[in-house]
This record gives C-alpha cells, sequence and structure tokens, in this order.
C-alpha cells in the first residue's frame, strides 16, 4: 500500500489528476494545508465573498482565483482546481445532481474559485500532541453534520452550519481546543462540545456528509465550524451553478501548516 502521508502535495495532485487517487484527502502530505473549494460564476462573486467575510469560521479563505483562472496562484503555483481534487460536486438551481472527478467540461470564462481552511489541517498538530483522530484511524471520512446555527446571510447566500465532528476524552478535548485555537484560518477552536442535540444533531450516527466513526465511553464529541458549509447554503440559497469539492475530498497545497498557525 502506497504511503501518502509524506508524499509531496505536487505528487499527491498529480495521482489526483491522473485519478490513481480518488478517496478523501486526510491524512495525505502531513503538514500541508489543505482547502475546500466553491466555484461559481462571476456574478454570484462578490455575494459570495461577502458571505465568507461575514462567516469566517465556517468559511475561512486561503485564495480567490481571477474571472476565469483555474490556478489558485498564492497556495499552489502549478495546481488547477478544475483536476486536482479527487472527486467534485454540481449544483444546479440549488439540486446536487452529480459527481465528477473532472470539472474541466463544465468551466466557463467568467468562473470565480474560492478556496477555504479546511480542518484537516489542523489535524497533524493534534497528532503530534498525541491526540487521535478517530476517522484516520478508522480509515473513514470526517463526520459532518448541518446545524441549527445560522450563517450570516450575504446576498442570495444564507443556510445552515455544517460542523466536523471528532470525538475525544474530556482531557484531550481541552487540549485540542488550545490547539485549534491557534489555527483561525483553518476554523480554529470548536463551536460546541458535547450534546448534538444543543445544535440541531439528532442522531450523532448519522452525519450528513462523510462517514459515521466510533465514539467510545467516556468520549464527547468535539464540533468545528466545516467548509462544507457552502454545499448547505447552495441547497437554499440556490445559484444558478455552484461547484464544490465532494466532502473530505480536498485540494492539496503547497503551503506548510504553520503559515496559518498563530503563536
Amino acid at each position: 500500500m502506497i504511503n501518502y502521508e509524506y508524499m509531496d502535495p505536487k505528487e499527491i495532485r498529480e495521482l489526483i489528476r491522473t485519478q490513481e487517487i480518488t478517496g478523501p484527502t486526510a491524512g495525505m502530505s502531513k503538514g500541508f494545508t489543505q482547502a475546500n473549494l466553491v466555484i461559481l460564476k462571476k456574478e454570484y462573486a462578490f455575494d459570495f465573498l461577502l458571505f465568507c467575510q461575514r462567516n469566517p469560521k465556517p468559511c475561512p479563505l486561503l485564495d480567490v482565483t481571477e474571472p476565469g483562472s483555474f490556478n489558485p496562484s498564492k497556495i499552489a503555483k502549478e495546481a488547477d482546481i478544475r483536476k486536482d481534487i479527487p472527486k467534485y460536486r454540481i449544483y444546479k438551481d440549488g439540486i446536487f445532481t452529480e459527481e465528477t472527478t473532472d470539472i474541466t467540461e463544465y468551466w466557463e470564462d467568467d468562473m470565480v474559485g474560492f478556496l477555504l481552511g479546511c480542518s484537516f489541517t489542523f489535524e497533524t498538530s493534534l497528532l503530534d500532541s498525541g491526540i487521535p483522530v478517530r476517522h484516520i484511524d478508522e480509515n473513514r471520512n470526517v463526520p459532518m453534520y448541518k446545524t441549527n446555527i445560522p450563517c450570516e446571510k450575504a446576498g442570495v447566500f444564507e443556510g445552515p452550519t455544517v460542523v466536523s465532528m471528532r470525538p475525544m476524552s474530556h482531557e484531550d478535548a481541552i487540549r485540542a481546543i488550545q490547539i485549534t485555537s491557534r489555527f483561525p484560518s483553518v476554523h480554529g477552536s470548536p463551536i460546541h462540545i458535547g450534546d448534538p442535540c444543543k445544535i440541531g444533531i439528532a442522531d450523532i450516527s448519522k452525519p450528513d456528509f462523510g462517514d459515521a466513526v466510533t465514539i467510545k465511553e467516556g468520549e464527547i464529541p468535539v464540533f468545528w465550524a466545516c467548509g462544507v458549509t457552502p454545499q448547505a447554503v447552495a441547497l437554499q440559497s440556490k445559484p444558478s451553478l455552484m461547484i464544490t469539492h465532494a466532502p473530505g475530498h480536498m485540494f492539496i497545497s503547497d503551503v506548510r501548516d504553520e503559515k496559518f498557525s498563530v503563536l
């Protein structure tokens, strides 16, 4: 089995581009920042930019491409956001229509790409501090849930905050708060700890995105704002076309995690 943990991001992106990697990217290119992706036509770009500024927890901006450009030059100079993500989702008029491994046929000259911080980035620091990350241990996609926490509306965009969940002991949860608070550009500290019902999650064993993971006796669920939020927003706001990464299938940048750490 190939070990992707210490592979260079450019090598990973090449394997993704040739579709040798089509699954979730958690744990790949350890130490390099991963990003969520949202692509919109230019007519929606200002509203979405404002949405990100008003909702920095779920939508922390790392880079925005020029209209028509598919290269996120600020975080990866030789990348192509049309091909360098393992799996994409297409939303048309608020309806999820398909998943694909290449969006070249959908690309238009007025499209703008938004790269958003991803919680996979701070997982390296959690692991280095001896805090287990369950979805990596179980080789699953991180569990993600829609909540009853509304995002602040901007233009046409509105909808619920999505969270990712990692079960931890009480002691590890305290340390995780301290560690992740140093990464405000990749969601930062948790937005909820404990009872999932208090944020509108009826059944923790049935995530809206990703896979369920084991919650052991004595552990509590810890929830971070998640970059899948725009996908829930797309379902409610219904832009004519929104292209995103498939949950857990991220863009791996050339930027090291430390750049986004506030010591």
